[in-house]
């Protein structure tokens, strides 16, 4: 709710149902498939290379144990060692991971 002393510059905030209907909706209640192609563009814009791999195994039981390996090792599993991953991207792993475990409706 907006301060009182400010409604009358602001008027179209204070109909705070307005405010709830237009509210951004939060990534896990997006549909399946906006949340993977989000959780993707975050890996692509840092590792495309592993985005490509991981678009490979899409579906298949080892995409989870891919991702898995390179949360784990904090490599991408072909020799080429990293000191780690950013945060985002690790979230971005173990959320794919969720995603590609969870049965399709």
């Amino acid at each position: 709710m907006i301060n009182s002393k400010y409604a009358g510059f602001f008027p179209e905030l204070i109909n705070v149902e307005a405010e709830e209907t237009t509210r951004p909706m939060p990534l896990q209640e997006l549909p399946r498939q906006i949340q993977i192609d989000h959780e993707m563009e975050i890996v692509r814009a840092h590792h495309p290379r592993i985005a490509s791999a991981i678009e490979m195994f899409w579906g298949h039981k080892d995409c989870s144990e891919y991702l898995q390996q390179l949360i784990l090792n904090g490599g991408d599993g072909v020799g080429r060692t990293r000191i780690g991953f950013k945060h985002e991207v690790l979230a971005a792993f173990m959320h794919l991971i969720t995603l590609h475990d969870l049965p399709e409706n």
